[in-house]
């Protein structure tokens, strides 16, 4: 329950806000522009198979884990850890600053799909399908890059001012359906484009000859950043859960939600470069920033007459799934300023909104003003220090953490006490061998991997 002194705390209206808020979450950037990629790169089908294996059985325990949690102890991620064992409250204290580097930079991000979805309205598909030129003098080219970063900003934190009910709920009803109506259309459209079809067999046969240990790292990988794990999230928005919602049968909802639109997106850009080359290696060939602002505008403009609504439609999907993300992330910074300090909503939000904007800004510069500093080598900025720093390093830090104070400091029977106040819990068994044994192993494979990619010690 929440700490003495403490305001009332928000509330979900129902399992089903919780649901979609937490799909919501997990529905971002990290889907449409990293899971086609892999999907292509990792043979299609037999990539699929080994990212839902995982989902199942790695990203339940770990989504059950963190929203138990957070519903044990109606508190975010400090004020949970703190009061379980103010010994290990450092575990709270880590992994709240994760959200707080990551919201700024997607941010970013977002500002650049915004400025992206009005440009094929207002500049046309030839203009941004020119090799990567129009996205780099807009991201290096100074206050037209601030202006959209700060439109994006402010429509994340508008909703997020109203509050959980009347905000993010209100929001996720209607970005959520609207987001897979959208995606659904999409892939259905490119599917009946000449040349489709062999892009979604490619994508959906397995070839058993792509299976590897990266292939295996790379679903791992993917898997956990997409679920919105180790970040304080699923903490935070499991501590607005009543009591006698199914925490199991959510979990399992928001999985489905998740992996169902990461598969819509494959649907959508794989085929989509087929159409465009013929095969699917443009989308092997790229990924993140530059499978979305440069490959995927030349691929779109190779669609011809339909090219304006194809890029328009595809963006505005991209903006609508990068809002619920920082929606989702914005809400965790206000929960854990409310938490830690014990002050009014009120007073959290206009902290946490205050420092999104100022540190955005200074993320931004990176392409600007900062663009001198290089923190990961040459090349590199503010944004990759804080992706790598945050996805790479912290996140599998704070779920091995979490892993190893849940299953051996506080117990995993304490989490399964909390599930079972609700209902029956039927993969108790897979849950205490997971978040004991296998999770925690995993979770270092995946930082060992990651670090070692971006050091050039490791290719994926």
């Amino acid at each position: 329950m929440a700490s003495n002194g403490a305001p009332a705390r928000s509330m979900w209206s129902g399992k089903w806000a919780f649901i979609l808020a937490a799909a919501a979450s997990a529905v971002g950037l990290g889907n449409l522009w990293r899971f086609p990629y892999l999907a292509a790169k990792y043979g299609g089908g037999i990539f699929l198979i080994t990212y839902l294996v995982l989902v199942v059985t790695f990203g339940f325990a770990l989504m059950m884990l963190e929203t138990a949690l957070g519903r044990t102890t109606g508190q975010s991620a400090i004020g949970a850890f703190r009061s379980l064992s103010k010994k290990y409250a450092f575990i709270g204290y880590f992994t709240s600053l994760i959200p707080f580097i990551i919201v700024p930079y997607y941010c970013v991000i977002g500002g650049w799909v915004t400025k992206y979805a009005a440009a094929y309205l207002m500049d046309g598909p030839a203009a941004l399908a020119d090799g990567g030129t129009y996205f780099n003098n807009f991201i290096s080219g100074g206050t037209e890059s601030f202006l959209w970063l700060l439109v994006f900003t402010v429509i994340t934190c508008v909703v997020v001012a109203l509050g959980v009910k009347n905000g993010i709920e209100r929001a996720n009803r209607v970005l959520m359906p609207v987001l897979i109506i959208m995606s659904i259309g999409v892939a259905v459209f490119v599917m009946t484009m000449p040349g489709a079809l062999d892009g979604v067999l490619y994508y959906l046969t397995p070839d058993f000859s792509k299976f590897s240990v990266e292939l295996v790292i790379a679903a791992m990988g993917q898997m956990f950043y997409s679920l919105s794990l180790a970040m304080g999230i699923m903490i935070t928005f499991g501590s607005y859960l009543n009591k006698k919602d199914d925490l199991e049968h959510s979990v399992r909802r928001i999985e489905i939600f998740d992996t169902g639109f990461a598969f819509l997106a494959g649907l959508m850009v794989v085929p989509a470069a087929f159409v465009a080359m013929g095969s699917g290696d443009a989308v092997a060939a790229a990924s993140g920033p530059s499978l979305m602002f440069v490959a995927l505008p030349q691929i779109f403009v190779e669609m011809g007459s339909v090219a304006q609504v194809v890029g328009f439609l595809f963006f505005l999907l991209v903006i609508f799934a990068a809002l619920t993300s920082s929606i989702s992330l914005l809400e965790t910074c206000v929960s854990i300023i409310c938490d830690a300090l014990r002050c009014t909503r009120r007073t959290a939000f206009i902290m946490a909104a205050v420092f999104l904007i100022v540190v955005a800004c200074i993320v931004n510069l990176g392409y600007t003003g900062l663009s001198f500093i290089a923190p990961l080598g040459e090349g590199t900025t503010i944004l990759d220090f804080c992706d790598f720093i945050s996805n790479s390093v912290m996140m599998p830090i704070s779920a091995l953490l979490t892993c190893i104070f849940v299953g051996w400091i506080i117990k995993p029977q304490r989490l399964i006490d909390e599930v079972k106040v609700s209902s029956p819990f039927k993969a108790q068994k897979l849950f205490v061998v997971m978040v004991k044994y296998i999770a925690p192993v995993l979770v270092v494979i995946i930082l060992v991997a990651y670090v070692a990619q971006q050091f050039g010690l490791f290719v994926m």
